[in-house]
């Protein structure tokens, strides 16, 4: 008896040593080339996908880990909630880039895709808010959040980011970097607007009750096309009313509380700003507890962005996975 029990010990621990072995992650750096759609797991041995996420071919992720040294999976940031999953080593493969200055260009590229450096690419960030204060419900501009506000039922400014993702802080003091990487905003320098500016950011922007402006444009508006503060988010503000002026902000203003596909959101694009620009946002979502909710759209533009069309910016910039594929368009206040 004594023998058949110390057996099976032995096969537990054994069968734990295994799967402890399948699902450790050991870190990776690099970025990880999609040859074909394949399913993004949070958990593939339980083959979990919360959102039904697939890669897509040709387009490039940061690369996080491996599961073992002869790995079965690598561990990728995807930019949907949760944002870290597991995809199949046989669905691509592993680039260190030479001199580790951002993502590979992937060969054989869609053929609207610019070659790069022919024509500057920016993405354009748009929150959700309500959908955001779900997950950060402290912070002020959360706590402050009403039904009448602004950001209730428009699409609020997360922010503009020029491209490549490794194209941020520039010509910015080590102390003022160190500072935004330790979210110690209040110590980055205060930004010089004009106060009709200043007052349209406040509007569009609740984060700025955060100093999410400051964060912004230490990170990425000093990267911009422009010199100043004040031309980066005159731009931004901009670009973000033309948004807020069409029939895409109509569609999640009618669908508050109720779930929108990606199709029905990259149709409205297509409506709005011309064929085939809805190729061009990717949607993001995140849990809350049993319910998925859109948190955000990117929008890729290219060209100079201050002449005002954005139609044409984002007919030129270069198509975009998905992401989210539905999610529900969240209302003010904590459900």
């Amino acid at each position: 008896m004594k023998s058949i029990s110390t057996a099976i010990v032995s096969l537990s621990l054994l069968m734990f040593t295994l799967d402890t072995t399948a699902t450790a992650q050991i870190a990776l750096s690099g970025y990880f080339i999609a040859r074909a759609e394949c399913p993004a797991f949070q958990s593939f041995r339980q083959h979990t996908n919360p959102g039904n996420l697939v890669t897509e071919k040709n387009y490039a992720y940061a690369l996080r880990g491996k599961n073992s040294h002869a790995p079965s999976h690598y561990l990728i940031e995807i930019g949907v909630e949760p944002t870290r999953r597991w995809v199949a080593v046989s669905c691509g493969e592993h680039v260190v880039p030479v001199d580790e200055a951002g993502p590979p260009v992937p060969p054989s590229p869609p053929d609207d895709l610019p070659s790069p450096g022919s024509t500057p690419q920016f993405v354009l960030a748009v929150s959700w808010q309500p959908a955001f204060c779900e997950t950060k419900p402290s912070k002020p501009e959360c706590l402050s959040q009403t039904a009448d506000r602004f950001d209730a039922s428009h699409f609020a400014l997360h922010g503009l980011w020029p491209q490549p993702r490794n194209n941020v802080y520039c010509h910015v003091a080590p102390d003022l970097v160190a500072a935004d990487r330790d979210s110690r905003w209040a110590a980055l320098p205060e930004l010089t607007l004009e106060e009709s500016t200043r007052a349209a950011l406040r509007r569009v922007m609740p984060g700025t009750q955060s100093l999410l402006e400051r964060h912004e444009w230490i990170k990425h508006g000093t990267c911009y096309q422009g010199e100043s503060a004040e031309e980066y988010y005159g731009d931004t503000i901009a670009l973000l009313d033309q948004l807020n002026g069409t029939s895409v902000r109509e569609l999640f203003a009618s669908h508050i509380g109720r779930e929108l596909t990606a199709r029905a959101i990259r149709d409205a694009f297509d409506d709005a700003f011309g064929a085939g620009t809805g190729e061009r946002v990717r949607i993001s979502c995140t849990r809350d507890s049993n319910r998925t909710l859109i948190t955000e759209l990117t929008i890729g533009l290219a060209g100079e962005l201050d002449e005002g069309s954005m139609a044409g910016a984002i007919s030129a910039a270069p198509r975009t996975a998905v992401g989210c594929p539905k999610g529900i368009v969240d209302p003010v206040g904590l459900q």
